[in-house]
């Protein structure tokens, strides 16, 4: 898997939420460099996990999609003696 990288725009507020978060949920102000060091941690150690859950989650999609067009053609079919 490629690393995860995030642009300038997606950074800024990804470090925002996380010094809101810290602020919010834990009563503690973190700076930005620390907030972004955190960020890039979860990204490279865990970003795996939350992207294979959307491969996973997009392949479930996918399936029920399909089977939706398979049932709509089936549904399609006329009748014959055969049947």
């Amino acid at each position: 898997m490629k690393p995860i990288k995030f642009d300038r725009d997606e950074t800024k507020a990804i470090v925002g939420e996380i010094q809101d978060y810290f602020r919010e949920e834990l009563d503690q102000s973190i700076g930005a460099i620390p907030a972004e060091m955190l960020m890039q941690f979860f990204a490279e150690r865990m970003g795996a996990y939350f992207y294979n859950r959307g491969l996973h989650d997009a392949q479930a999609l996918v399936r029920k999609k399909l089977d939706d067009v398979s049932d709509e053609i089936f549904a399609l079919e006329q009748p014959t003696k055969a049947r």
